[in-house]
């Protein structure tokens, strides 16, 4: 693509096969003895529990203009484990997993929960998202653009082995990562359903492209949330601890699979 071309497309397509940028994760921090394995959890009252009920140790902090994001380990079936909360939103999260990355974590499953576009997800539901409809800004600077970007699939496997061993139900599908939580309009939700898409969230398509580009696994788990496929929003009251607490759990058993 030439100049010309390049500036009549948005930037966001304008992919740069560059593998090396000016800022590089494994030049600015040294990688350390840490574990293999990683889960990353959005439930901040899960991991505020953890530390009170487990013995966690601080690894490393993740730091950004919000504040610190410790990065713990913990002991779980006789296994090292890496717990850290990675933000809200694509591109911090995209960042903080580059930076555990780059101190030396390989395998990752993430849970958290998402909106529904299918009323008949009921609050709780596992959703095991097998790709993310890259809606979303991070990810085309990892890929060339593509409508979306799938899990690592010895990701997805860890995953549903964990949940059929636990007598857990679910469901495979899509996800929609988006960066706008006020633009899920009608229309663009019609679409998505469409196209295979159970939940609608924020960092799966980052995460996705991050991992594939740095060649570790990554997975996620979501849970049924608020419903945005309704005639009306409703937010279901789903913040629930005791569902995201067992959802953490079964992230550990999974990652640990890998």
């Amino acid at each position: 693509m030439d100049d010309s071309e390049s500036q009549r497309i948005a930037p966001i397509l304008e992919f740069d096969e560059t593998r090396e940028a000016v800022l590089e994760p494994t030049k600015l921090i040294k990688p350390r003895d840490v574990p293999q394995h990683a889960v990353v959890c959005f439930f901040q009252d899960v991991i505020t529990h953890l530390t009170q009920q487990h013995e966690m140790r601080v690894v490393k902090h993740l730091r950004s203009e919000i504040g610190t994001h410790p990065v713990y380990e913990m002991s779980f079936e006789g296994q090292r484990l890496a717990v850290f909360h990675p933000g809200v939103g694509a591109p911090l999260a995209a960042a903080f997993l580059e930076e555990v990355i780059a101190i030396g974590c390989r395998n990752f499953i993430a849970c958290g929960g998402a909106g529904v576009l299918d009323s008949q997800i009921a609050v709780g539901h596992v959703v095991v998202p097998t790709a993310a409809i890259r809606d979303e800004g991070t990810s085309y600077h990892y890929l060339p653009p593509t409508r979306a970007v799938e899990a690592s699939p010895a990701a997805v496997a860890a995953i549903e082995a964990t949940l059929a061993a636990r007598n857990v139900e679910y469901v495979l599908g899509k996800t929609w990562t988006t960066d706008a939580i006020y633009r899920e309009t009608p229309g663009k939700i019609r679409r998505r359903r469409a196209e295979g898409c159970l939940t609608v969230e924020m960092e799966a398509a980052a995460f996705f492209a991050v991992a594939r580009y740095r060649d570790v696994a990554f997975g996620q788990m979501l849970y049924g949330g608020d419903d945005v496929a309704a005639e009306q929003w409703d937010a279901r009251g789903w913040t629930t601890h005791d569902v995201r607490e067992k959802l953490f759990w079964l992230a550990a058993e999974a990652c640990l699979k890998l």
